[in-house]
């Protein structure tokens, strides 16, 4: 591990948790308390850590207001940091341990989690991983941490691009999450809705699944309600937690500030029956949630997600051991080319690191230094001469075992608009196996440059 990132010396850990670390950092520029998050990066890392490293980056030097914590800095070498002030308070993890929770605290604690989400959603992020250990109290208000899964309306959502799989906190995550839809403002309210309702009764609404089947049973399984489990809870506190336990998001709050302010204003909360909802529903309405067409939930996508889906992309399959730097000039220099002639577009730079069928992989290699993250490095130093802004120009490394079928399944999910590739020079294999490049150029779903370099 680095002693030194960006001018910030690095202090003792402080925690370490499944996917980062956090150290203490002094920088002779900033005189509070500093803190400085890198990723885990041993043996057998999940690939996901450092792509949700990479969103922080991107989202949270862009927040601001006093329910984030502000950015110091972010930077890629010698492995991606990132620098903030270090908050002084108190996650909510401890509540856990004396649950039920008073009525009183439970309305309180929700009315500042939606507040810090009201201010969050205004700044066009959707946190999508709100949890008690992401929520920290301080000085009578709550201060939002970890933006790894977060969805920002105005930058590229590399999550979205690079996995198939849903990510999140499995009690708390929405059922269009689950779906693999992010983007929903209303994706927080059910996790707060979740929250609430584990606060009021001491268990979640739909325990803690570890596998996908079980987790799309939110879809039609609804929980006991919360009065049924505590029958102090006051009917008013059950609507709200109910109505943000919908299934459709567009049944829960319209936004966090008109939930935080029923929850600050109980005796405004309008009813309905599920405020005094004693029952779960009967097993036939969950199987025709379940199984009839006209049952189905109708989840929405996010409107501005949806919009900013006709912006180009242009794909750049970046061969980093295979590419001249001829080739890599020329290649830029299409980049360049094609760019100039769409003013809206993102470049997205894919290399594809190459596993075994076989046999197990390594992510490390032999000097220690994780696979994936030295291609996302090679990567970003091979776009520089691009010049372009962070919001138009991402990296990603694919780990699979087949580069042409992982290009094309890329460029199929991401509607890619055009995709450019370096031919590379003749030889034995090539003409025998044929290339990554035909193979592509043959079966891709949109235009293809294939890059050649003259003879001679």
């Amino acid at each position: 591990m680095p002693t030194e990132v960006g001018g910030f010396t690095l202090g003792p850990v402080l925690h370490e948790g499944g996917m980062a670390v956090l150290r203490s950092a002094t920088h002779p520029d900033h005189a509070g308390p500093i803190l400085v998050k890198l990723p885990r990066l041993a043996e057998g890392a999940d690939p996901a850590a450092i792509v949700s490293f990479e969103m922080e980056q991107m989202i949270l030097p862009r927040l601001d207001g006093p329910h984030v914590p502000r950015c110091l800095g972010v930077g890629h070498e010698p492995l991606p940091w990132i620098a903030m002030e270090r908050i002084q308070g108190e996650t909510l993890l401890p509540l856990l341990d004396r649950l039920p929770l008073p009525i009183a605290e439970v309305a309180e604690v929700g009315a500042m989690v939606a507040e810090a989400l009201c201010a969050l959603h205004r700044q066009g992020v959707v946190h999508l991983d709100v949890k008690p250990g992401n929520l920290m109290q301080v000085d009578g208000r709550v201060v939002l941490l970890d933006f790894g899964l977060s969805h920002h309306a105005h930058l590229p959502d590399l999550m979205t691009e690079e996995f198939r799989l849903p990510y999140g906190s499995a009690p708390y995550m929405a059922p269009e999450q689950v779906m693999g839809i992010r983007g929903d403002p209303a994706s927080d309210l059910f996790a707060l809705g979740a929250l609430l309702y584990a606060l009021t009764t001491g268990r979640n609404p739909f325990g803690d699944p570890q596998h996908m089947a079980h987790m799309k049973r939110r879809l039609w399984w609804d929980p006991p309600p919360p009065r049924a489990l505590r029958p102090d809870c006051p009917p008013w506190l059950q609507e709200i937690i109910l109505r943000n336990l919908e299934v459709e998001p567009v049944r829960r709050h319209p936004t966090a500030a008109q939930l935080a302010f029923d929850l600050r204003h109980p005796e405004q909360v309008s009813q309905t029956s599920r405020a005094t909802k004693l029952k779960r529903d009967a097993w036939s309405a969950r199987i025709r949630r379940r199984f009839h067409p006209d049952h189905q939930p109708r989840l929405r996508r996010d409107a501005v997600a949806m919009a900013q889906s006709g912006a180009p992309i242009i794909m750049v399959a970046v061969d980093l051991g295979g590419m001249t730097a001829a080739l890599a000039d020329a290649m830029q220099g299409m980049v360049t080319q094609i760019m100039a002639t769409l003013p809206g577009a993102r470049v997205a730079c894919v290399n594809v690191l190459q596993t075994h069928l076989l046999r197990p992989d390594m992510t490390l290699d032999d000097e220690g230094r994780n696979k994936h993250l030295q291609r996302l490095l090679e990567l970003r130093h091979w776009s520089a001469p691009l010049k372009l802004p962070e919001a138009r120009l991402t990296h990603h490394v694919l780990e699979a075992t087949g580069p042409a079928a992982t290009l094309l399944e890329y460029a199929q999910q991401n509607r890619v608009d055009h995709i450019i590739l370096g031919a590379r020079a003749h030889s034995l294999g090539r003409r025998v196996l044929g290339s990554v490049a035909a193979e592509v150029a043959r079966d891709a779903p949109c235009s293809v440059t294939v890059v050649r370099l003259r003879a001679g």
